[in-house]
């Protein structure tokens, strides 16, 4: 059985159903679960506006219920889906990108340098790979197969080497950028995550 608090609502956390990523948290009331229990999308019940939130109405950022399942107690709900979209108004892909240090204040996000840029546009890219989207090169990369992006990736990584001799300033920092950009796609377009990356370059350490 649900449990709806005294306000008539139960907290909702949505998580990507490909990659595991917790996307956004709110709150439905028994209308809003209703809606969302029959898809295809997620709705909330809005405590500011007073009333029934279809998610991405506004944005088209929707997302498409696959899974809704309650945890022990039955006073929370766990959503799993496949955005078509970023989930956060701020255009992140996770509303979850704010890191709090030890005195409880917000932390520059640790996802917008170094490797969580690229596990950020990974999540990016498994989000066009579950729910492709017209205009979306990511999608059209990954709907012309695995043979087409292993191609891209040889001639980004021919197009680095020669950038390296000739301009090694910001053309070579551009396409370094688009090297490991296609690299995702490849990993995308294979099935192998980033985390297997990760574990491979661990072993590099000596």
């Amino acid at each position: 059985m649900v449990k709806f608090d005294d306000r008539g609502l139960i907290p909702a956390i949505v998580q990507d159903i490909a990659t595991g990523q917790a996307l956004t948290l709110g709150y439905m009331n028994e209308e809003a679960l209703r809606r969302t229990l029959e898809g295809p999308d997620v709705w909330f019940y809005s405590r500011s506006r007073k009333a029934l939130w279809h998610k991405g109405e506004t944005s088209g950022n929707y997302l498409k219920v696959k899974e809704v399942i309650a945890d022990c107690d039955g006073d929370a709900l766990l959503v799993r889906v496949a955005p078509t979209g970023p989930a956060c108004h701020t255009g992140k892909a996770s509303c979850f990108h704010s890191p709090v240090n030890g005195t409880g204040a917000v932390t520059e996000s640790a996802r917008s340098t170094g490797p969580g840029v690229l596990a950020e546009l990974a999540d990016v890219i498994e989000q066009r790979k579950a729910a492709p989207q017209a205009g979306s090169y990511t999608s059209r990369l990954l709907a012309e197969g695995t043979p087409r992006v292993a191609q891209k990736v040889v001639e980004e990584a021919g197009e680095a080497a020669i950038a390296a001799v000739t301009e090694p300033g910001k053309r070579l920092a551009s396409e370094v950028a688009d090297l490991l950009y296609h690299s995702l796609v490849l990993l995308a377009a294979t099935g192998v995550s980033l985390d297997e990356v990760w574990k491979e370059l661990a072993l590099r350490r000596k």
